[in-house]
């Protein structure tokens, strides 16, 4: 039993886990080298004190109730039970450990041995660990943005790529386009003017001059006909490359309408007349006189292409409730119907035009040009009824 008693005494001394004994009164009746090592205590200082001296508030002041309590109940809250709980040491700071405590009957009273075990390093160790969680979780979070940037970013270049990607290829069949046109529309007026100066050089030598202005007359035109297509082809190409600026200023529709019709009639047919009329008290509108004038310009040639000799041409204008309404109306042959929906697109010629000189870029410049200024073009139209384009300006 000697053994026993000092092996057991042994184990005691040596554990490291704290182990601390007291009485039914709180009373401490033994504490082990570890608990007054985590404590900061000497022997003497706790051995005949109550327990709760190693205990902050409110468990300081609810021990001794506790035990009483039990004593009277029966009910255990901690025996047998084990919780992790704070300690007070010495020099007043805390600490967290779990306690286990058992209920010992030796020598006909009862002796309570509390197992003190300190989770210090453990719960510094959560802490940590929470810690670099919560930094793990913000570098997550910050990675995963950067993951959502950078796949929104790919796709916006992936879409970019198919935009770009399908321009060129728009661009190339606007070349091979404007090749197969080009070699045709300057085919003509080059061998007109060709011709024609080939028989004033005859008609000059022998003296004949009164066919001359007939054929001087049809090189004016060819070379005006070239010019006009040659325009069409630089204004889509400012468009293209996206350099036509707007520049709005105070314009005189009246006056400009004026300008537009005189310079048009010079090119008319036989018998063609361009009546132009203005509506409304105010004449003046904040546009850009360049692209309004360009885009009227449009409209009023194919008015004059595509109508024959002894007709006329309406021209209208009005300002009313701050917008600005232009109207080109020809009685000529008009636009297919199923042709209709690819009026605007470049190179667009309807199959009854025949052999009407033109670029089919004409009617894409203007809607381009309308859209620019903020506006909108309208159209109606029917085969051999004519047709009637209006451009509206807010």
């Amino acid at each position: 039993m000697i053994e026993s008693a000092k092996l057991l005494e042994a184990i005691i001394e040596n554990a490291i886990d704290g182990i601390i004994t007291i009485d039914n009164r709180g009373i401490v009746e033994s504490i082990n080298p570890a608990a007054l090592k985590l404590f900061g205590y000497q022997s003497g200082e706790v051995i005949g004190n109550n327990i709760s001296m190693l205990m902050p508030e409110p468990d300081r002041s609810s021990h001794d109730q506790y035990i009483a309590n039990y004593e009277e109940t029966g009910k255990k809250r901690i025996i047998g039970i084990g919780r992790e709980v704070h300690g007070l040491k010495k020099d007043g700071t805390t600490f967290p450990f779990r306690l286990a405590v058992s209920e010992v009957f030796y020598k006909d009273r009862k002796v309570f041995t509390g197992f003190v075990h300190d989770l210090t390093h453990q719960k510094e160790a959560e802490i940590e660990l929470k810690k670099h969680t919560q930094e793990l979780e913000v570098m997550v979070r910050e990675r995963t943005k950067d993951l959502i940037k950078l796949v929104s970013e790919l796709e916006q270049a992936k879409a970019d790529v198919s935009v770009s990607l399908e321009k060129e290829k728009e661009l190339n069949q606007l070349k091979s386009r404007f090749v197969s046109m080009a070699s045709h529309e300057f085919r003509t007026p080059l061998s007109s003017v060709q011709l024609s100066a080939s028989l004033i050089t005859k008609y000059v030598e022998k003296g004949e001059y009164s066919p001359i202005e007939k054929h001087t007359g049809r090189i004016k035109s060819s070379v005006q006909l070239l010019t006009n297509i040659l325009d069409d082809f630089l204004n889509l190409e400012k468009l293209e490359a996206g350099v036509v600026a707007v520049n709005k200023c105070m314009t005189n529709i009246l006056h400009a309408g004026e300008e537009v019709t005189e310079e048009m009639q010079l090119i008319c047919k036989k018998n063609q007349h361009i009546i132009y009329q203005h509506t409304g008290e105010e004449s003046d509108f904040l546009i850009d006189p360049n692209l309004l004038k360009n885009s009227i310009i449009n409209l009023i040639s194919n008015a004059i292409k595509y109508s024959g000799e002894d007709t006329f041409i309406e021209f209208n204008t009005e300002i009313a409730h701050n917008q600005l309404q232009v109207t080109v109306k020809d009685n000529g042959i008009g636009i297919p119907r199923e042709e209709q929906p690819n009026l605007f697109a470049a190179f667009f010629r309807a199959h009854n035009t025949g052999n009407i000189p033109g670029t089919g870029l004409g009617l894409n410049i203007v809607k381009r040009y309308v859209e620019l200024m903020g506006g909108r073009l309208t159209y109606c139209s029917e085969v051999n009824q004519g047709a009637t384009f209006k451009m509206y300006f807010n």
